[in-house]
């Protein structure tokens, strides 16, 4: 936790974005332009990182920190539109122009995480630096949040929440930082809902010996090992245990050692393209050929399918689909076919919870923000953290929403992942449970056993 500290208000009015500074140097922040309303000063001098202020016709400022370039560019440019829809809908229609958010336009800046430690490092830093960003929505990789984006944003009072980090220890008590959030569900979920079905012997596989393979990401290693934990105590051997780098391009020699173990499948969930290029090569290598290859949501890109060509044809992946209770036909209809129409087809699965995302600090902010009679805005920092996390039953498109105080805010009641093999040309990124062989509700606490 974030140690609390006490603030002396400031303010300080210009004409452009410049700061209303609420606190010391040791934890205060600062915000645009404008004059609070009476009394918001008092709030803003008793919250431990002070206040944003936006000026009449000042935009409110968001930003997005996600995997914008290179191999996994497809899973942040994803999440982005997701964002940009949510903006699109704050007047209540897909019109692809933004709504208003208390009578200010809204505006996205979009940095790059690089899907690394390094990057997420450098996007937050920038991000931290600026104090009129409000909310950042991100990271795309569990690698540039966990002890990076969220420890800098979090020691800014800065709301981070990602669509897509699904690695355990970014809500693990001792771990999670208290400015940190997400949408997306958590992989002690999903490692469980893996391991059942590749042990069960109906509908599942019947396996009883498996390697596995990550690329040293806290998501990967931490799915790797989730699924060894529940796979043995299933009764399940894992044969090998591997990792790589995810630069790495030939797995051939890795493979070769992985097949003198005799796994009857191998379990990947690493990104692209280690993970078409994985499926691939395993045809290559003798006692592999039949062996079949198994990803999760990292592997879910367009690219999988479009690069992989028919050798994956045949793999199993394991993938997020809205959770029962969510808002099924009327919006999430219109959402799909506002992606479409804006976008075309998705190329990742987080899209929607990037949408529920945004759409989850908007009604955080709606519940703290102080409106002045001069047409600013006023917003807390650590009270909108608080409104964050008495987020509950929120109707999201992927699900029911309530967010608990490690920062998961998927839904506690139920959490669908669909694990469905893929027929040629892929399913739809993110499936619906029409494509799913094998369908497992958890929540949190049943998959980590409590």
């Amino acid at each position: 936790m974030l140690k609390r500290m006490y603030l002396v208000a400031a303010l300080v009015g210009s004409l452009a974005m410049i700061a209303v500074a609420c606190g010391n140097d040791n934890g205060g922040s600062t915000g645009a332009s404008g004059t609070p309303s009476a009394g918001s000063t008092d709030v803003c001098a008793s919250d431990a990182f002070g206040c944003v202020t936006y000026a009449s016709g000042e935009p409110i400022h968001f930003a997005s920190l996600l995997a914008i370039s290179g191999a996994t560019a497809t899973l942040g440019t994803d999440s982005n539109n997701g964002v940009k829809l949510g903006m699109d809908y704050l007047d209540g229609t897909f019109d692809a122009t933004n709504g208003q958010l208390l009578g200010h336009d809204v505006t996205l800046q979009e940095e790059d995480d690089g899907c690394s430690k390094d990057g997420g490092q450098a996007g937050a830093t920038k991000l931290a630096s600026d104090p009129t960003v409000l909310a950042v929505i991100g990271t795309s990789c569990s690698s540039s949040a966990l002890g990076v984006a969220d420890t800098i944003l979090s020691a800014k009072g800065i709301l981070l929440v990602s669509p897509s980090n699904t690695a355990a220890g970014l809500t693990a008590e001792g771990t999670h930082q208290d400015f940190y959030l997400r949408t997306a569900q958590n992989d002690a979920i999903q490692a469980k809902v893996v391991a059942d079905f590749v042990s069960s012997a109906a509908p599942g596989l019947g396996f009883t010996k498996a390697a596995t393979i990550h690329d040293e990401s806290p998501y990967a290693a931490g799915l790797t090992g989730g699924f060894k934990t529940f796979f043995e105590q299933a009764g399940g051997t894992v044969t090998s245990e591997q990792a790589i780098q995810s630069t790495d391009t030939d797995f051939k020699p890795l493979l070769t050692t992985i097949a003198q173990t005799q796994p009857q499948i191998i379990y990947a969930p690493d990104f692209n393209d280690a993970c078409w290029q994985m499926a691939q090569q395993m045809k290559q290598v003798q006692g592999l050929e039949n062996v079949p290859f198994m990803g999760s949501d990292g592997c879910l890109a367009s690219d999988f399918f479009d690069k992989g060509g028919d050798a994956v044809n045949g793999s199993y992946n394991s993938g997020p689909i809205p959770a029962p209770g969510g808002t099924t036909s009327a919006l999430l209809d219109q959402y799909t076919a506002a992606y479409k129409d804006q976008f075309g087809d998705p190329t990742a699965s987080f899209n929607t919870n990037a949408f529920d995302a945004f759409n989850i600090i908007v009604e955080a902010i709606k519940k703290v923000a102080i409106e002045g009679s001069d047409g600013s805005v006023t917003i807390p920092r650590d009270a909108l953290r608080n409104a964050m996390y008495q987020t509950s039953g929120y109707e999201g498109i992927t699900g029911s929403l309530t967010c608990i105080p490690t920062g998961d805010c998927q839904s506690q009641a139920a959490v669908n992942i669909a694990v469905f093999q893929a027929p040629k040309g892929g399913p739809a990124i993110g499936g619906p449970a029409s494509d799913a062989i094998f369908t497992e509700e958890l929540t949190l606490g049943e998959a980590l056993g409590q």
